[in-house]
Formats: structure tokens, C-alpha cells, sequence
């Protein structure tokens, strides 16, 4: 009983202070979800003498490099939620993208993500030899510059109400794409820090699963899905004809099955549970406006997505960042992940789409900037596996929650110039 009253009240909170954080900023034309990560980052930090803001909330942070469950109850629970709410923005996400126009974007989207991964990663690595000469701690910076936070720049994309772009478009089948490669980067680094080799069989393993993943859901997103529409729109019409009732199926209880399986499938493949929910999305992209099912999805989503993005703020211990030689370090690694993503992405796209112009050349490549909870996690494992040092560890944190802020301003401005002022972020529009 007094857990439930504690996390009642921690969770309202939490929501309350996420929610203010969020219309504060969009007061100044920016993304509300700066102002939760913000909110995330004081409330973690927040302490006088023996007192914190965080113990007040119940709220222990497993120390980094730690699993969740050394955690509190009450923080583990909040992470859940944290999770589910990162699983079903790109849920919606998915439902707003048809494979038609995610094929039609395919080339350019995948050698943005390609070129997105390669340029990251040597930038990465070579700075870290050249400082360090530590081969574990190069190759584990390299794999966390390589994310690409998904979850960030779709919250963006759909506060802006521009997913039917053909910018949006290349980001977000980008953005999945980089996923799919980070967890086979991070496989290789992984493998070769704890034994020192790189695993062939276990490498072929996981992209292969993936590829498989991602080609079985096309399949049936053209195949099987309006098979299975037709018949039960014709099963509808022959009851109707027939002055027969037939029950009808929660659409909605129905999607959210899928999209958790679909999650749940995808960590046991050892991909990122984001991978199964975009693709659950899809699989009911061409009929989620007759189904309301985007409407129906927000509504859950805008309250959990809120909890994912204090989370990432919660991450940020401050106190760590005061070594002149770690601040010099992490301020450099930022300019290089700023730089090297957005290069190597916008090259990327404009390699695969000649018709791109520079304002969309510019939109893909800092939409593709945000590292956000990927280069955290990257740099969590690293961590417990003693191939990364809790310095770097600092660096990576910073550099993830700083690519995380400074993109989405940037992003927002850029597509207000390239689009009508009609699709101004407008407090009410926030997720």
C-alpha cells in the first residue's frame, strides 16, 4: 500500500513538472521534449547537504555501468515506463509510414544511415587512439558516436506535423536503418572487448536475423495484411447483406498486441525493441486512418513519452564533470558528433537522391544528429564490461544529452524555413 501511495505520487510529480518543463520552452518556438530532458537533468541533481530531490521521489539511479534492477522499485517501474513510451512514439511513427513511400525513399535512406555510421565511427575511434592508445575504450566511443537516437527526432517530425516529407521519410527509414547497424557495431566492439577477437558466426547471426526481421514485415505489409483486410471487410459486407450482426475486433487492443509482440521479438533477436514497434506500425500504416488508430495510439503514447524523456535528463550526474581534462575531451567529442553525422548523413543522402537540395541536405543531416538513450545504453555496457572508463563514460553522457539539445532547435527552425509557417510548433501540437 505505501508503494502504490509513493509511486502515485512520484509519477504525478513527475508528469506535472515533465509537462511544465515541456510548455516552458515551447513558449520560446522550441521542442518541448528539451525542456523534460532539462526537467530530467535538475531533478537528478537537485540536493542540499543529506537532502535530494531524487531520494525525496524514492527515485535511486543505478550507479552507471549497473543494471536497471539495482535500481529502486520505484525507479525501475519508472524506467518501464520510460521504455514503453519510446516503444510506442515509434509505434506511431510506423503507422504513419507506408512501405510504398519508405521504399520510395529506400536508397537514399540507406546510404544516409551507412554514411551516417562509417564517418562517426572512425572519427570516433581515431580521437580516442590518438589521446589514449586504449583499443577497448576507442572502440566503444567509436559504436556510441555511430547512434542515432530515433525516438528524439521523431518527436520532433510529428510535433511539426511533417511526416508525409520526403525529408521525414529518409530520417526516420534512416534512423531505423543506423539501429539495425549500431546493434551489429556494437556486436563486433562487444565481441572483441570481452575476448579480443572478432565473433564471425555471431556477427553473420544478427544481421542476418535482422535483415530477415525487416524483410518479413515488408512482405507482409504488401501480402498478407490487405488479405487479411479483405477478408474481413468481405466477411462485413455478406453479414450486412444478410441482415446478420457480426462482432467486430478492438482495432486498437489488436495494435497494441502486435506492436508489444513485435518489441518483444526484436530484443529477443537482439535488436532494440524501437526496430519491432516501428515495424508493427507499418504493418498497419495503410489503414490506420480508417481505424482511428493513430488518434487512439497518441493518446497513450503522450503520457508515457514524457516519462522517456526525463529519463534520459536522469542519467546526467553533473558532479562528473569536473575535470578540466574530461570537460576539453567532451566538448570536442561534441563538435566531432555534431559534424561527422551531419556530413556523413547529408552526403549520404544526397548520394542516394540527386535531387536533393542544401536545405533538405541540411534537415536530414542534423535530423540525424540526436545520439539520446542510444549512445547512453552503448556507453552503459561498455562500462560494466570494464572496456570503457568512468571519464569516458562522462564524455559519452554529455556528448548524447548535448547532440540531444542542440539538434532539435536547429532541426525545427530548418524545416520552418523550408516549409509554410503553417506547420509552426504550437504548444497545443506537442505529443
Amino acid at each position: 500500500m505505501e508503494l502504490m501511495m509513493q509511486l502515485l505520487f512520484t509519477m504525478a510529480v513527475l508528469f506535472v513538472l515533465a509537462r511544465c518543463g515541456s510548455a516552458l520552452v515551447s513558449r520560446f518556438g522550441l521542442p518541448g521534449l528539451i525542456g523534460e530532458i532539462v526537467i530530467g537533468i535538475v531533478v537528478a541533481n537537485l540536493a542540499f547537504g543529506d537532502w535530494s530531490l531524487m531520494e525525496a521521489l524514492g527515485l535511486a539511479v543505478p550507479a552507471p555501468g549497473m543494471d536497471v534492477t539495482t535500481g529502486s522499485d520505484l525507479y525501475m517501474i519508472i524506467y518501464t515506463f520510460a521504455e514503453l513510451g519510446v516503444i510506442f512514439l515509434l509505434f506511431t511513427v510506423g503507422l504513419e509510414t507506408k512501405v510504398g513511400d519508405l521504399l520510395g525513399s529506400g536508397k537514399a535512406a540507406l546510404l544516409t544511415a551507412v554514411m551516417g555510421v562509417i564517418l562517426p565511427f572512425i572519427a570516433g575511434f581515431a580521437v580516442i587512439m590518438a589521446t589514449e592508445g586504449h583499443m577497448n575504450h576507442a572502440l566503444f566511443m567509436a559504436a556510441a558516436m555511430v547512434a542515432t537516437s530515433v525516438g528524439i527526432t521523431a518527436r520532433i517530425i510529428k510535433d511539426m506535423r511533417l511526416m508525409d516529407t520526403r525529408e521525414a521519410r529518409i530520417i526516420i527509414g534512416a534512423a531505423v536503418i543506423d539501429d539495425v547497424l549500431g546493434m551489429i557495431v556494437l556486436a563486433i566492439v562487444k565481441g572483441m572487448a570481452d575476448s579480443g577477437e572478432v565473433s564471425i558466426p555471431s556477427i553473420l547471426s544478427i544481421t542476418l536475423q535482422a535483415i530477415l526481421f525487416v524483410v518479413a514485415v515488408l512482405l507482409a505489409c504488401k501480402f498478407v495484411v490487405p488479405r487479411i483486410y479483405d477478408y474481413f471487410d468481405a466477411r462485413k459486407r455478406r453479414a450486412e447483406a444478410e441482415g446478420r450482426v457480426v462482432g467486430s475486433v478492438n482495432k486498437l487492443i489488436l495494435a497494441i498486441v502486435v506492436c508489444l509482440a513485435m518489441a518483444a521479438l526484436a530484443e529477443y533477436m537482439g535488436l532494440a525493441a524501437i526496430i519491432g514497434a516501428f515495424l508493427a506500425g507499418m504493418l498497419f500504416a495503410d489503414y490506420a486512418w480508417e481505424w482511428d488508430l493513430e488518434h487512439k495510439v497518441e493518446s497513450i503514447t503522450s503520457f508515457f513519452i514524457s516519462f522517456f524523456f526525463l529519463n534520459v535528463g536522469f542519467q546526467v550526474d553533473i558532479s562528473t564533470l569536473t575535470d578540466t581534462s574530461v570537460i576539453v575531451l567532451a566538448v570536442f567529442i561534441i563538435a566531432l558528433a555534431l559534424v561527422t553525422k551531419y556530413i556523413g548523413c547529408g552526403v549520404g543522402a544526397k548520394m542516394g537522391d540527386r535531387s536533393i537540395d542544401r536545405s533538405s541536405f541540411n534537415i536530414i543531416g542534423v535530423g540525424m544528429v540526436p545520439r539520446g538513450e542510444v549512445g547512453i545504453i552503448v556507453a552503459s555496457i561498455g562500462l560494466a564490461s570494464g572496456a570503457m572508463s568512468p571519464e569516458l563514460y562522462a564524455v559519452v553522457v554529455l556528448m548524447s544529452v548535448s547532440t540531444t539539445i542542440i539538434a532539435p532547435p536547429i532541426l525545427s527552425k530548418m524545416f520552418r524555413k523550408k516549409y509554410p509557417e503553417d506547420y509552426r510548433i504550437l504548444p497545443d501540437d506537442q505529443v
